[in-house]
């Protein structure tokens, strides 16, 4: 299936959602800075070791204009990982990139630490709530935890490390220390985890591969790093992400080496997790999702569409009374969950 996907509009954050981001400690206590970064004096690509353009940008800023820059970033970058934003006198702004490929046009910033020289990121980027959605979801029903933080028309997101999905693909999937079986099983737990909380559009460089090395093999952990996605498109095979062209490759791998029952026991394990991470956040997921169900974060005619492939798919009537995203995405966990139990 030829996926084509038009650059979705921006949906402001509710005051419903700001006050939740306030009440669990997503809010940043500085002054928006997206706007500010735009005022650069020239831009030039930025191309990888091999030479192949990365589709990023580096900005150049005058003196004055990037000595101010610098002081708001370091702090921002310290608040993000610390939570005080007192000691940035080690730490300087030594790159700023810019993408306007993508849907949330990101700055992405290198920050230096004087001492040692080492280096990490962080995105500024506009504040979509449907991406925000994505974010807080990724951090209450995956294994992984999210960074971020907001205010006003900005959204701070911390870097999220991995070899990219494409490039893992390219270069990974036939090495010969490579385990093929294991990278099988996680795109499935990955692909099975998207459609529970419908995070769509995961083409292979809208994820990454983080490999840890385990006592005796590897493991790998697929992680979702866009969530502009969120709920957003009408056709249920935008979260499926066996029907997207550049995961052509993984869906290979996984019928090659998993049979259907094998595929249907790595679903359910991963349904029976996010069973468990739903207990275990229940308060923090019904104050996100009573901010959801009244938020607009799609279009009425796409609501109506999932809510009807939804449902064909599924075998049930549990989505004809959805009237918003939230009540899809909602709805499509609980139906998911139920299918765990069920075995």
């Amino acid at each position: 299936m030829n996926i084509a996907l038009k650059k979705k509009a921006f949906f402001p954050v509710s005051p419903p959602l700001d006050r939740y981001l306030e009440r669990y400690g997503r809010s940043l206590a500085l002054s928006p800075v997206y706007e500010d970064l735009h005022r650069y004096t020239d831009l030039f690509p930025l191309f990888d070791r091999e030479g192949n353009d990365t589709l990023w940008k580096t900005v150049h800023y005058d003196p004055v204009t990037r000595m101010e820059l610098n002081d708001r970033l370091t702090s921002i970058y310290a608040l993000l990982k610390t939570g005080d934003t007192r000691v940035v006198d080690h730490l300087h702004m030594e790159r700023v990139d810019f993408c306007d490929f993508g849907n949330s046009r990101p700055f992405r910033i290198r920050i230096v630490n004087n001492f040692n020289d080492n280096y990490d990121h962080f995105y500024v980027k506009v504040a979509d709530s449907s991406r925000i959605y994505g974010l807080e979801l990724e951090h209450i029903l995956s294994p992984n935890r999210i960074n971020y933080l907001v205010n006003a028309n900005t959204l701070i997101e911390e870097h999220i490390a991995g070899i990219p999905g494409d490039a893992f693909i390219r270069n990974y999937f036939d090495h010969p220390d490579t385990n093929r079986v294991r990278i099988a099983k996680e795109f499935v737990k990955f692909s099975e985890r998207c459609f529970c909380r419908l995070l769509g559009d995961m083409r292979s460089y809208n994820y990454v591969v983080d490999i840890t090395p385990d006592f005796e093999e590897v493991q790998y952990r697929v992680r979702a790093i866009d969530f502009d996605q969120q709920s957003y498109e009408g056709s249920k095979e935008m979260y499926l992400t066996q029907f997207i062209p550049e995961n052509r490759p993984v869906v290979q791998l996984c019928t090659e080496l998993l049979n259907y029952p094998t595929m249907q026991q790595y679903q359910n394990e991963e349904r029976t997790l996010i069973a468990r991470r739903v207990r275990v956040a229940q308060p923090r997921l019904e104050a996100l999702f009573a901010c959801l169900r009244q938020d607009d974060i799609s279009t009425p005619e796409k609501v109506a569409q999932l809510s009807a492939e939804l449902g064909e798919f599924h075998q049930s009537t549990a989505f004809e009374g959805c009237r918003t995203m939230g009540d899809v995405v909602s709805t499509n966990l609980q139906v998911s969950i139920e299918k765990a139990r069920k075995g």
